[in-house]
């Protein structure tokens, strides 16, 4: 049974029905040579899974400083927010989640707080004349805690040339929820200076890889706020997890376990009150791997090899029902529909390298969209349909490259050399991916116009496999 592999050491995709992923596979032995020597089967014994309700045990990722922000990056003061309440201070500094969030996307450079001219936390408090010497927007506010334990949040975004409120809002939120409300503020400040939509108050979903003091390996599921906070298991197993997808609703995630020995594609719902948590959509002899959404969330695109070859087939979730869509002699792998659905990408190497494939969602005639290099794989539609971001290699390294499609053109992002998954915000401003680099695993992100750059670390092990969520 032939089997595509990604160049990093482990099978992150997919996983033959005898073998575990395969667990020193390099690009030299890719296809012929990764046939011959990954085929190492590894006595599997009872493998412990883990359900965890929202709410449970936390690990947030660590967000280092900055990495880079973009030329036209603009000034913006964040005061410390005002605090009327019986504690010495609210349960979440809002103000620092909301200058990390503009900051994270490139576009704004909040200004350091031993810089500001004062503290205002009302606009009768603003001195316009010292603000403006700054050049800089202002964000003021105030958090007060109610009576009925609940938390008010008020903030107002001012123009300090005009002296003129460009936008503000009030908010009530339990403790629990303050997180979401500076999200939230992010949000509403980024649009109305920027045009576009933000993606602050948004979730990921990632895979951890940690050795306990057993020398045994852990992987878990997590989903976690944009930044890396508030980050909850979903699912905890002794054997890999791995391709975590999003439905298009973000109630519901894909993905694949190993926990019997066996490649099987699940769906879990994330929501406490259903009756079912998960189910397997996908459980044949051979590979099971790398289910992905259509835009409807009716059907999962997937990659099987239950006839004999890893091919690209199309489940309806609510039947089971399956359809084919490629028929070639070559591995077929790693499918992502376009926003509109009428299409599929996929990862072959028909032509002799892995290269990325389009086809129609029907199935039918495909087409080739990768020409540079020899090795372009891992697609993900950009949310406008206009782009692919994908991993690029070349002599020995692979980068996140972005494609695209109107011109053939493909730029590549990054500087690393070992970056996989990459997936896109949901405003397509920014490609969040894994990557490995002398600093470690992390997660890391890149501006589609590769100059504002962020990376999401863990403690300990290794993190991969992102997917950002739909708004």
């Amino acid at each position: 049974m032939r089997v595509f592999f990604h160049h990093h050491r482990h099978n992150h995709r997919h996983g033959s029905h005898h073998n575990r992923p395969p667990v020193s596979c390099t690009v030299q032995t890719f296809v012929a040579r990764i046939i011959r020597r990954c085929r190492l089967t590894v006595p599997l014994v009872g493998a412990v899974v883990s359900l965890f309700m929202a709410g449970n045990a936390r690990a947030d990722l660590i967000i280092p400083p900055i990495t880079e922000s973009l030329e036209s990056a603009q000034p913006i003061a964040i005061v410390p927010f005002g605090w009327k309440g019986t504690a010495a201070a609210p349960p979440v500094v809002i103000e620092e989640i909301v200058a990390s969030d503009l900051e994270r996307s490139g576009r704004f450079l909040p200004m350091p707080r031993q810089e500001l001219p004062a503290i205002p936390t009302t606009k009768e408090q603003v001195n316009f004349n010292d603000w403006r010497l700054l050049g800089a927007n202002l964000v003021i506010g105030k958090t007060t805690h109610l009576p009925d334990g609940q938390y008010g949040v008020d903030f107002r975004l001012f123009d300090v040339f005009s002296g003129k409120q460009l936008t503000g809002y009030q908010f009530t939120a339990s403790g629990d929820n303050l997180r979401t409300i500076a999200h939230r503020i992010s949000d509403i400040i980024y649009q109305q200076l920027t045009g576009e939509r933000g993606a602050f108050n948004t979730r990921i979903a990632y895979i951890t890889e940690v050795e306990t003091k057993a020398r045994k390996k852990r992987y878990t599921l997590y989903i976690a706020d944009s930044d890396g906070g508030r980050a909850i298991r979903v699912l905890a197993s002794s054997q890999p997890l791995l391709s975590p997808a999003w439905a298009p609703n973000g109630q519901k995630l894909a993905y694949v376990s190993f926990e019997d020995g066996t490649s099987h594609v699940y769906i879990h719902q994330l929501a406490k009150n259903v009756a079912q948590r998960r189910r397997r959509v996908a459980s044949f002899r051979g590979i099971n791997g790398a289910p992905a959404w259509s835009p409807d969330g009716s059907r999962l695109a997937l990659t099987l090899s239950k006839d004999g070859n890893a091919e690209i087939y199309v489940v309806v979730t609510a039947t089971g029902e399956f359809t084919r869509i490629t028929r070639n002699g070559a591995i077929d792998t790693e499918p992502a529909w376009s926003p509109d659905g009428k299409s599929l990408v996929f990862t072959s190497d028909r032509s002799g390298s892995p290269q990325i494939y389009r086809v129609p969602a029907q199935g039918g005639q495909a087409q080739r969209l990768t020409f540079e290099g020899k090795y372009n794989t891992c697609a993900a539609f950009s949310p406008d349909g206009t782009r692919l971001a994908l991993i690029h290699g070349n002599q020995g390294a692979y980068r996140i490259g972005l494609l695209e499609l109107d011109t053939g053109f493909l730029r590549v992002l990054t500087d690393t050399t070992l970056d996989e998954s990459p997936s896109f915000a949901p405003n397509g401003s920014t490609i969040l991916y894994a990557t490995t680099d002398r600093h470690g695993s992390a997660l890391a992100a890149v501006s589609i116009e590769g100059g504002a750059r962020y990376r999401l670390a863990v403690q300990r092990g290794k993190v991969r496999e992102p997917a950002w969520a739909p708004w």
